[in-house]
């Protein structure tokens, strides 16, 4: 069968994420996004700094089984292994968060310690080898690590996010990014930070009143495709 065809507005919605998470500096020269299109094919951004890319470059549809397609970034084999095991799960990107990656050099990932870290709660799990994933293997390995985290860390390597739309994904790359700078700035001085419990993480971890909507106008106010 012949993969699907994007809707113009789904290629729109992965140019806008893209260049999104290059503007706030959640990726530089490396890094894609990608968003589900049914249950067999998801579409990924265009092989190049995500920030550059656009008005109209199209993105890749990739099929989530079969031989993982040439002229396609080695590390959007992830992408691939986290559709495939997670159903729920309509969008992914892999990033390079500065502060997240400072803080995955200490072999840590950061903790709930404010709002926008609830939603990471119990933790996000750290890929402790610093190798690139490009193999089968190792990405369904770091699927397998993952789990049904919305996040994993990679040491020294960057973050993978995920969630129930692209928009989702990249607002929870951004929470991230806050969270590991909370850590940091605790660690800069010398605080004993007082983390979330497991009770105020569920209460504090809500989407009521647009929260992710209303972030994700944010990240794309000024976008030429907006």
């Amino acid at each position: 069968m012949a993969p699907p065809v994007p809707e113009p507005a789904a290629q729109v919605l992965v140019r806008k994420a893209a260049r999104a998470l290059g503007r706030h500096g959640l990726l530089h020269a490396y890094g894609h996004c990608s968003m589900r299109l049914d249950e067999r094919h998801f579409l990924v951004c265009a092989a190049q700094p995500p920030g550059t890319i656009g008005a109209g470059v199209p993105g890749s549809v990739v099929a989530i089984d079969g031989d993982f397609p040439a002229g396609i970034l080695g590390e959007v084999r992830i992408h691939r292994e986290i559709y495939r095991r997670r159903p729920e799960v309509h969008g992914v990107v892999r990033s390079m968060p500065p502060r997240v990656m400072s803080l995955s050099a200490l072999r840590r990932t950061p903790r709930v310690l404010h709002g926008m870290g609830s939603y990471f709660s119990p933790g996000v799990p750290l890929w402790d080898d610093v190798q690139l994933l490009r193999s089968d293997e190792q990405a369904s390995a770091l699927a397998d690590q993952m789990g049904g985290a919305p996040a994993i860390v990679m040491r020294g390597n960057g973050v993978v996010t995920c969630g129930p739309s692209l928009p989702d994904a990249v607002v929870l790359t951004w929470y991230l990014e806050d969270a590991a700078r909370i850590e940091l700035d605790c660690l800069h001085a010398g605080a004993d930070a007082v983390e979330f419990t497991p009770r105020e993480a569920a209460q504090r971890a809500t989407r009521a009143g647009g929260i992710f909507e209303r972030m994700w106008q944010y990240l794309t106010h000024g976008d030429p495709e907006a």
